[in-house]
């Protein structure tokens, strides 16, 4: 029976890069979760990406049988995801025809949308594809990977399989990653007072200035090259920038509207005892939720959404270049969960200590490798 919409979760994989490669594909009811067809293959020896790019091909041709006229393609896959909505060139050759023969499926349905999702919300697939770059790497018969998939989405889920290797471990491409240097704004007298602070426009204390100066002498050292210095456009964000700037090359500090504070609404100057006591039931929403905007205020989904177009904006802009990133704490934190492909909860539980610094490395695949978190070694004497 013809269903009107679903949700292609895919995903693709090699041991080795090339290597032994498998893809996996789930196509689900959008509204009730429901497994409508699942695909998966070895495909004997290939890149991460020829195995992403036949995991999606593989969902779409299988959503196509379906007779969906809808469909929301998910990937873990950055590059992809940006290919396909084309806002990335296809720069290898070996990829084209795959876009292309992605491309004439889509052009099979009345909409199409390709959203990225961290590999934690795409474990389906992802066990699909293990388990058929397993069987690519054994010589098992293709077919034994579906079923040894369905196990391995429980074992994967609950992170018990010792053989499951962590993304950290898989040997990077060889093309130079992008660099951001994520640094925390110095100092305010809101943040000494623990008091929410998002579209007030408030400066650096004397030490908020000291720390900016100890955090530009440690981005110099960490980066003897740097591109560009992006800031929110909040002066205590500019000052900072500008800071670092002065020591590493005095490159013109430029501001990105997607990387100011989240507006915390009417919430904003208070302390979280003032907000908890004046607004109980929102605050409690709002923890619960990063759908939930605070009062006349931004939620966290609609933050992590503008921050994700200005990360998108960088590694585009500077492929292969170190950028520093100054901004505030709740659009760094966002850019980490992401980065580190952890759930809402991370939110709450990470510190970001005013001038601390974070550093990634986005890869041209989509790749991530997340360096360091809150460094704040250079503030000892701050």
């Amino acid at each position: 029976m013809a269903v009107r919409a679903v949700v292609i979760e895919a995903d693709g994989g090699s041991r080795g890069n090339p290597g032994p490669a498998g893809y996996g594909a789930v196509v689900r009811d959008p509204e009730t979760g429901e497994v409508l067809a699942e695909r998966s293959e070895s495909i004997g020896t290939a890149t991460n990406n020829v195995a992403e790019y036949r995991g999606l091909i593989a969902g779409l041709e299988a959503a196509a049988e379906l007779g969906a006229a809808e469909v929301e393609a998910r990937m873990d896959s950055k590059l992809v995801v940006e290919q396909m909505c084309g806002r990335w060139q296809i720069k290898h050759p070996g990829l084209r025809p795959l876009a292309a023969q992605a491309a004439g499926l889509v052009s099979r349905f009345a909409a199409v949308r390709f959203t990225w999702v961290p590999r934690e919300r795409n474990r389906h697939a992802d066990a699909l594809a293990n388990a058929a770059m397993d069987a690519a790497a054994s010589g098992a018969a293709p077919a034994a990977a579906a079923a040894e998939a369905r196990e391995a989405t429980v074992v994967r889920a609950t992170g018990t399989d010792p053989a499951t290797t962590p993304a950290s471990w898989e040997p990077r491409p060889t093309e130079e990653a992008t660099r951001l240097i994520l640094v925390r704004h110095g100092e305010t007298e809101r943040t000494v007072q623990k008091r929410y602070s998002g579209r007030g426009d408030v400066p650096l204390t004397g030490r908020g200035r000291a720390q900016a100066r100890a955090t530009a002498a440690r981005v110099a050292a960490l980066a003897p090259s740097v591109a560009a210095v992006v800031s929110s456009p909040l002066s205590r964000c500019t000052a900072t920038a500008e800071a670092v700037a002065a020591q590493v090359g005095n490159p013109p500090v430029r501001t990105d509207d997607d990387l100011i504070e989240c507006d915390f609404g009417v919430w904003e100057g208070h302390t979280f005892a003032e907000v908890r006591e004046g607004w109980a039931a929102e605050l409690d929403a709002w923890l619960a939720s990063t759908r939930v905007a605070p009062p006349r205020g931004e939620s966290f989904v609609t933050v992590a959404e503008r921050t994700g177009r200005a990360v998108d904006r960088l590694r585009s802009a500077y492929p292969g270049e170190t950028v520093v990133v100054v901004s505030h704490v709740s659009p760094i934190k966002l850019v980490l969960r992401d980065a580190l492909a952890a759930g809402d909860a991370f939110l709450h539980r990470l510190y970001l200590d005013t001038a601390g610094i974070s550093v990634l490395d986005l890869y041209p695949d989509g790749g991530v490798a997340v360096r360091s978190v809150n460094d704040t070694s250079h503030l000892a004497d701050v």
